[in-house]
């Protein structure tokens, strides 16, 4: 098997980081592995597969210097807009973590287990888009029913994470909860957050648009429908809470068939990648914190609508800093790997 240069940019950052465990955890065919960073944090180290990596500074021609091939881009959108057509011309794909190209008409927006085949349009633009941390979860869960009942609409109400923020929203939580405890909570900034987040959840993640939902929340409307390649009604509440890690959704699926929970249930244990918890009389079902660290989607509380049976209702959870991001990459890394192999 042929084996490849991959480069993690931002690699010193929370997803950045997911990424390097992720690939040192699974048999990559990596050459080498280079993590790219901003001068600032250029010449630190961060650890690899027992090992400690030199950040290298990001520039316009370190992908061809070091003839990078796969690169893994979590660093902000702006430094996806400027350097992934550098990583391009050098002959690399890009996987891109940030939202920059996600809705660009050419670039595939892909999350292996419902649209792989989308990856070979990589060539039209050599980018890859990863999408949302909150769609990702979701429609790993929407795929496989939509495939037997028919989707005619979404309803979703998310619970996300401090780290969808970044480390200084955590940080920010972290911060206000040891204020809380020595009285002083009033006095707490909040910089991340446009309000407190300690004891608090936020229904706002991200600017208000004209049509009175957040950027978040069409987010998952937008991507979805590029995913799924149909548009399906879906409308979304994007809320902050105060956990570290793992993004949980309570869905609210409608179909153009009648569904039956048990059936529901078997579909998606049959599903790539989600593992179901679902024993409410013996207190199991899906948590963040049960997610942390973990690769896999957890979906319980599935149950159908009390009115109508058309309708089913459940709950999905998943690590936002892994399945929402740094693991959804290095499957469309390793399922580019795949397909170039088939070539």
């Amino acid at each position: 098997m042929k084996t490849y240069n991959v480069a993690v940019v931002g690699a010193n950052g929370a997803v950045g980081e997911e990424i390097l465990t992720i690939l040192s955890e699974i048999d990559f065919p990596y050459a080498k592995v280079v993590a790219m960073s901003s001068a600032r944090s250029a010449g630190n180290t961060v650890e690899f597969d027992g090992k400690d990596l030199v950040l290298k500074e990001l520039t316009s021609t370190v992908f061809e210097e070091e003839e990078i091939h796969i690169a893994l881009f979590s660093a902000g959108g702006s430094v996806s807009a400027e350097f992934a057509p550098y990583a391009v011309k050098a002959g690399a794909v890009v996987i891109d973590n940030t939202s920059h190209f996600r809705m660009d008409t050419d670039t595939p927006l892909v999350v292996p287990e419902v649209n792989p085949e989308d990856i070979a349009l990589w060539e039209k633009t050599g980018i890859i888009a990863n999408p949302n941390c909150s769609t990702i979860q979701m429609v790993q869960a929407l795929k496989p029913l939509d495939n037997i009942y028919t989707l005619k609409r979404v309803d979703v109400a998310t619970y996300q994470a401090t780290s969808g923020a970044g480390k200084s929203a955590m940080e920010e939580l972290v911060q206000q909860m040891q204020d809380f405890f020595a009285f002083k909570l009033d006095e707490s900034e909040h910089k991340a957050f446009n309000q407190q987040i300690a004891l608090n959840v936020i229904p706002q993640i991200d600017v208000f648009t004209d049509n009175g939902y957040t950027k978040e929340e069409m987010k998952m409307v937008n991507e979805t429908t590029k995913i799924m390649h149909r548009e399906i009604p879906l409308s979304a509440t994007c809320v902050r809470v105060p956990t570290l890690r793992g993004h949980a959704e309570a869905l609210t699926l409608t179909f153009e068939s009648e569904v039956n929970a048990h059936d529901a249930r078997d579909i998606l244990a049959k599903a790539p990648n989600i593992v179901i918890l679902d024993e409410p009389d013996e207190a199991l079902y899906p948590m963040p914190c049960t997610s942390v660290d973990m690769n896999e989607t957890f979906v319980g509380r599935i149950r159908v609508d009390n009115y109508d049976a058309k309708i089913l209702h459940l709950f999905v959870v998943a690590d936002n800093l892994r399945v929402g991001a740094a693991t959804n990459a290095v499957r469309i890394a390793q399922k580019f790997v795949e397909m170039q192999e088939e070539d």
